[in-house]
């Protein structure tokens, strides 16, 4: 019987999306997922209701064990009942802002939590880890696009200093006990059922209940923002093929995208960057309604642009995110019209 996939975080955004696409093509997925209060939990029920609806339909077993990944006798006791083939780790405490007024939850789960799940992966002498690192890691870096070989030394929240961190720890696991490990970098990820927290869910909101938005750095705030297809079709290739190590590495100029150990951090961008504005004109263009915008000033913990270069990613797994904002934008208004019964 063909082992399952461990994908923490399964009621989130994107590991719903991440386990949906397993099940589909027949994997079993055991999910984890504290089911917290972040942002209104009922999204995320729904999320798991489709997920069970699904594997019935694709006579596929999912179970979803709720457990925060902080709680290391609970981590612990599911590696124990349960071997996996892989572990896809996308439980986050997440928001660059709310890591600036409650930091404490970000060191409990992004690294006491990730620690969790390393050390379990070890004991357990599971093959392959992918976990989510983030496009904030690099920080006050302006050399754009940002590439995985670039240092990323200089985090301006802590939540990007928790993700830098992730990928340290992963690589002392890769390199000590040989267990392979591949970081995502993922940049302003977007798409149906998206968490409510978000510019795009948050827009859409206001501008179909004629409510004004606020519009950060008066708009000229440029993101690489990425489809979530686009990101699991990527998760998806890179879970048949595990980081290897990278016999060209060289320690007296080291490439912070891979290492002699079984390492591999991967950007997932679009390599379309946009302006906040022209993305606010997406949602016009698509509800038919213009924004009331309130033009302010760039919040701290934020970056004026981000930029992904994918090239590495492409050449591992022959694939590049490549969904237009347009489309992108466009698929998420309808789910959301769907999901609230609006019409516009």
């Amino acid at each position: 019987m063909e082992l399952p996939i461990l994908v923490t975080g399964a009621a989130g955004f994107i590991g719903f999306h991440v386990s949906r696409k397993i099940l589909e093509e027949g994997t079993p997925v055991v999910g984890i997922d504290n089911i917290n209060s972040y942002y209104d939990p009922t999204i995320k029920r729904k999320r798991v209701e489709i997920l069970k609806k699904l594997a019935k339909i694709t006579n596929t077993q999912f179970r979803l064990i709720r457990v925060n990944i902080h709680d290391s006798k609970g981590i612990s006791n599911i590696f124990r009942k349960d071997s996996f083939s892989c572990v896809i780790n996308l439980a986050a405490q997440a928001g660059v802002r709310y890591s600036i007024e409650n930091p404490s939850k970000y060191i409990e789960s992004n690294l006491v939590g990730f620690g969790n799940i390393l050390e379990a992966c070890r004991r357990n002498d599971v093959g392959q880890l992918i976990f989510a690192s983030s496009s904030s890691v690099y920080g006050g870096n302006t050399n754009i696009p940002f590439k995985e070989s670039q240092t990323v030394d200089h985090p301006v929240s802590l939540y990007a200093a928790t993700k830098k961190a992730n990928e340290l720890m992963a690589h002392s696991y890769s390199h000590l006990y040989g267990l392979a490990t591949t970081g995502l970098r993922f940049f302003t990820v977007y798409g149906p059922w998206g968490r409510p927290d978000m510019a795009l869910y948050m827009f859409t909101k206001a501008i179909i209940n004629g409510e004004p938005i606020k519009v950060f750095n008066n708009g000229n705030m440029v993101r690489d923002f990425t489809y979530v297809d686009d990101v699991v079709e990527s998760i998806f290739r890179l879970i048949s093929k595990k980081a290897t190590p990278d016999y060209n590495f060289e320690t007296n100029r080291p490439n912070s995208g891979s290492s002699w150990a079984p390492y591999r951090i991967f950007n997932i961008g679009n390599s379309s960057p946009v302006s906040l504005s022209e993305y606010i004109e997406a949602i016009e263009e698509t509800v038919g309604i213009k924004a009331i915008k309130i033009l302010l000033p760039i919040q701290p913990g934020d970056v004026p642009a981000t930029s992904a270069d994918t090239s590495s990613l492409e050449e591992w797994i022959n694939f590049k995110p490549r969904t237009s904002i347009k489309e992108g934008v466009s698929k998420f208004v309808q789910w959301y019209c769907e999901y609230y019964n609006h019409t516009i």
